[in-house]
């Protein structure tokens, strides 16, 4: 199972950076963002999975340096700084400034999901609860994010209008807030609902042998 997850991890970051999105992304905002949305919400997690509890899980040999709560305030400033206007016009238009994002969106993303998910035993408990609050956390900051783009009524960037199908540049850059929406904030409550629904079993189970 950790295998096939962290192959789908590596192959979703194939599809992002060596496909056709990198050159659209120097026009297209929406483009930009699902590369973005590809790398911290879907292939982060997968490799995530894929090397949590095994030989290669860092939380294992250095927990104190993977904390949930400080990893998610990391990702919180990474994500901002790079959307900020001249960070971003950068990625959007020198190559070496995006590879420079995208190398600091998958560190990131995959710090948090990595401090999150990794590490195992009992220590792992304590470390889900503060998972939880960690991926509600980014949820909300990539929910407002989202919402800002796909709901201010103007342009944030001096972007040219070459959007996908001949999109205007408002319109692009709702269709990318949309997108952080739905895909970012679904994944990081998706996550941590989940690991709130582990954590209530594992003390359930407690429970049900403290009484036996």
């Amino acid at each position: 199972m950790r295998t096939t997850m962290l192959t789908a991890g590596v192959v979703v970051l194939a599809i992002a950076w060596v496909g056709p999105l990198p050159a659209l992304a120097r026009w297209s905002f929406s483009a930009h963002m699902t590369m973005h949305m590809a790398v911290v919400a879907v292939a982060a997690p997968f490799i995530a999975l894929g090397v949590s509890a095994g030989r290669f899980d860092p939380v294992r040999t250095t927990p104190r340096l993977f904390l949930p709560i400080p990893a998610s305030i990391a990702e919180l400033l990474v994500v901002w700084a790079w959307h900020t206007p001249a960070l971003h016009y950068a990625a959007r238009h020198e190559t070496w400034a995006l590879v420079l994002e995208q190398s600091s969106f998958l560190a990131a993303g995959l710090f948090l999901w990595i401090a999150v998910l990794g590490g195992d035993g009992r220590a792992r408990e304590p470390r889900r609860g503060a998972g939880v609050v960690a991926l509600l956390f980014t949820s909300m900051h990539m929910t407002l994010l989202g919402a800002l783009f796909a709901l201010t009524p103007r342009p944030l960037y001096g972007h040219p209008a070459h959007g996908p199908a001949d999109l205007s540049s408002l319109a692009d850059q709702h269709l990318g807030g949309a997108i952080m929406l739905l895909v970012g904030g679904a994944a990081y409550l998706i996550g941590g609902l989940l690991l709130m629904v582990g954590l209530l079993r594992g003390y359930s189970l407690e429970g049900r042998e403290v009484s036996s």
